[in-house]
């Protein structure tokens, strides 16, 4: 085998281990390492905005996570009995 691609090989295990141990790293440290910068929303005029939702919205997902816990919670009490 030829030493420069025997070398070549070991670089690129070398490397994924790396970046295994560099994975480790951050679960333990408590954040991610690819995290998305959280960049502003930048509308045509430039000027910073924020993201809004609609009342209606808002009372669709409340009424639907509440739906989900009370499901939660009959379950829960099923299985208590």
């Amino acid at each position: 085998m030829d030493i420069l691609a025997a070398l070549k090989q070991e670089a690129t295990k070398l490397q994924q281990r790396l970046k295994g141990i560099q994975g480790a790293i951050t679960a333990l440290n408590g954040s991610t390492h690819h995290a998305p910068s959280r960049t502003p929303i930048v509308s045509r005029n430039k000027m910073n905005r924020k993201r809004t939702m609609s009342a209606t919205g808002r009372a669709k997902i409340s009424k639907a996570t509440k739906a989900r816990w009370a499901k939660y919670r009959a379950e829960k009490a099923k299985k208590a009995k």
